[in-house]
């Protein structure tokens, strides 16, 4: 809209002292055109616009001269301190909030604390930490946001193990962790996690939710992960991997590196990890192949020196098949 490009080129011009009219148009992705019948706009607002001509010339404001126009609206407030990440931003319908917010920022001569900043803290938390990113869908992150907002409860249907689950639920916070989204909801008096991408239906209704005094999304979240870590099957191991495949068994999903050191040769790396069961973790080192050496435990080597061998076999056996159908017949 035009009102807030104005109000961009203002604070602009304020936050940089002189800008050009190309890096305007370029900032705000209009036409220098634009540009000029814009700053005729400001000054008939009675704006103190000035041009300076030349090389080094550009639009600036008189000497002095600050706009008091750096009231931040809600969701502008909320944008800076969820994240930058443009899928966040996107998600919460937010990313262009987020651009004037920045600029308003940078124009704001003190830092002064908006009441919605705490509800931003206490809603939705940015979780960055390990877990590999997931391109998940999220329909409904809409219809949650607004409840959450409004203090308002919602039906939902959720899949779980293969079947739907049917809730009514208050919320008291969403969390994104890289790209999945979860909702912290409270069902008959029980704190519940919920996987948004896993809600089939959800629809908002009429009924107030009163939040219990004291909870804090972050620490709630924080002790929710610990329990669930907790909880997992844990399996040990110790091998040698090479230096150039530590980065691979990082991605890994749900495999936690204890320690690394150096081996006596450079290129090898002594790790000692631990993953979710004895399962997993032939798995993961079968993937890693040639480059990773298990040491212990003796199940985990016995386990890997059989699956590669049967792996072995088996090609033998396809090779021989396929050489033996591809002979030719005689008479």
């Amino acid at each position: 809209m035009r009102a807030d490009r104005l109000l961009s080129i203002l604070l602009l011009l304020q936050n940089r002292g002189k800008v050009t009219s190309r890096e305007l148009a370029s900032t705000l992705e209009v036409s220098e055109r634009t540009i000029f019948r814009d700053m005729e706009a400001l000054s008939a607002s009675g704006i103190p616009v000035l041009a300076e001509r030349g090389r080094e010339g550009g639009w600036r404001l008189t000497e002095g001269y600050r706009t008091s126009l750096t009231g931040m609206k809600p969701k502008e407030v909320g944008a800076l301190l969820l994240s930058a990440d443009p899928a966040i931003l996107q998600a919460l319908g937010i990313h262009e909030d987020y651009t004037l917010a920045s600029r308003k920022l940078e124009a704001a001569a003190t830092a002064n604390t908006h009441p919605s900043a705490n509800y931003f803290n206490q809603r939705i938390h940015i979780d960055n930490e390990g877990w590999l990113p997931s391109k998940e869908s999220f329909p409904f992150l809409s219809i949650l946001q607004t409840a959450l907002r409004e203090d308002r409860k919602v039906n939902i249907s959720y899949l779980r193990n293969g079947e739907v689950k049917n809730r009514r639920i208050g919320l008291l916070g969403l969390v994104a962790k890289q790209g999945v989204w979860y909702v912290i909801g409270e069902h008959e008096e029980q704190l519940r996690t919920y996987r948004v991408s896993r809600i089939v239906a959800a629809q908002m209704i009429d009924e107030a939710y009163a939040r219990p005094d004291g909870f804090e999304l972050t620490r709630y979240w924080e002790s929710s992960k610990t329990s669930f870590k907790s909880a997992l099957p844990s399996f040990q191991a110790k091998f040698s991997l090479k230096s150039s495949s530590l980065q691979q068994l990082r991605h890994e999903r749900y495999v936690t590196v204890l320690d690394i050191s150096d081996s006596p040769e450079a290129e090898w790396l002594k790790v000692e990890a631990e993953f979710n069961t004895l399962e997993a973790a032939c798995r993961v080192m079968l993937s890693l192949g040639p480059n990773v050496i298990v040491e212990a435990p003796e199940e985990l080597r016995l386990k890997v020196y059989k699956a590669a061998l049967k792996t072995v076999l088996l090609g033998r056996s396809v090779r021989r098949s396929l050489l033996g159908n591809s002979q030719p017949q005689h008479d």
